[in-house]
């Protein structure tokens, strides 16, 4: 068999981690236990046997039960300290892994009826993502998601509010839930503020729905990182378009798979992808609800892909280079890649 080195110990970035689902098992079900949350059945079973919950997310009725189970969770998040909390296990975590850099993605008017409002919310959020970031060692920012479900009016407001947070942490604005509805041109203006504001674009696209998503959020939203994408695989001059232009896909292959997007792990196009020129930065979106974190994405193109380590030290350096740290920051990263890929395979 052939040695290989340890994906958890390579250096890399961490772009698609969503604010609820970073949550560890544990934590949820201490949490619904101190708040008196009653859990859905299939969540506590999940949760406490180690196995992810059944999804299949294809379909408006698949779509509303995971939808169920991600509220949930969500709701056993009452206090600052659970915020803390969180961010603080996320961040562990992420450096059990090997990751040196997370954007972290939060909408935070789900918290602001328990935490005050939605700018204390996200001041919470903002203080938890510095103490962790500083404690733990682990380069942390957050990218404020907009949901496409609600009016783009209420996208506007977060989009000023993440600009004028812009020096307390945000380094991005996005778009995530269903992308079946809410046309992304729906949305522009609210992304508009967002760049003339500094931030780097995100919306979610090319999951749920073909490569159309993808072309909306290039043209209406003008993304530099597209949240999954992986369906512009079914189209060769939109990974062109992509390639060309350096805009990296955000892929989660473990979520593609959960939520019936694909089959099986060898189904989604990480292969084509990579051969095209198509940047991307594999993350784990939802761990709570998917079961695996950052560094099994990386195993997933090791065994089911084929990628060799000199391939997957690219795919990290592609994440690295797709962040928003600071270019010392990526300096280091990038150079652990490198020590990395020098070491003896055990």
């Amino acid at each position: 068999m052939e040695r290989v080195r340890d994906v958890s110990e390579l250096p890399k970035a961490h772009l698609h981690l969503h604010f609820t689902g970073s949550m560890r098992p544990a934590t949820v079900l201490e949490l619904a236990d101190k708040y008196g949350v009653h859990l859905p059945d299939a969540l506590t079973e999940a949760l406490t046997s180690g196995e992810p919950p059944k999804l299949r997310a294809t379909d408006e009725r698949g779509w509303f039960r995971f939808q169920r189970l991600y509220d949930a969770a969500r709701s056993c998040l009452r206090q600052p300290e659970d915020i803390q909390r969180l961010v603080r296990e996320a961040a562990e975590e992420d450096l059990k892994d090997g990751s040196g850099w997370l954007e972290i993605q939060v909408d935070p008017t789900s918290y602001a009826p328990r935490l005050g409002g939605l700018i204390p919310a996200l001041e919470i959020i903002l203080d938890a993502v510095e103490t962790a970031s500083r404690e733990t060692g682990l380069g942390m920012r957050v990218l404020v998601a907009a949901n496409r479900m609600k009016h783009p009016l209420d996208a506007r407001t977060l989009a000023r509010l993440a600009v004028r947070f812009a020096d307390r942490g945000v380094v991005g604005f996005g778009l995530s839930n269903d992308e079946r509805r809410g046309m992304a041109r729906d949305f522009d203006r609210a992304f508009h503020i967002a760049r003339e504001g500094g931030l780097l674009s995100a919306p979610h696209g090319g999951e749920l729905t073909g490569p159309a998503s993808v072309r909306d959020c290039l043209d209406d939203l003008h993304a530099s990182r597209i949240g999954h994408g992986v369906r512009a695989a079914e189209d060769p001059r939109l990974l062109k378009r992509l390639a060309d232009r350096g805009v990296t896909c955000e892929v989660c292959p473990a979520s593609n798979v959960a939520l019936g997007v694909y089959e099986k792990p060898e189904d989604v196009p990480l292969r084509t992808f990579f051969e095209t020129g198509v940047p991307m930065a594999l993350g784990a979106d939802d761990p709570l609800l998917f079961g695996s974190r950052l560094a099994a994405q990386y195993d997933i193109a090791r065994h089911h892909h084929a990628f060799t380590d000199a391939e997957l030290a690219e795919l990290a350096r592609q994440s690295v280079r797709a962040s928003a740290a600071p270019e010392e920051v990526k300096g280091r990263l990038l150079a652990g890649v490198d020590d990395w890929l020098v070491r003896p395979a055990a």
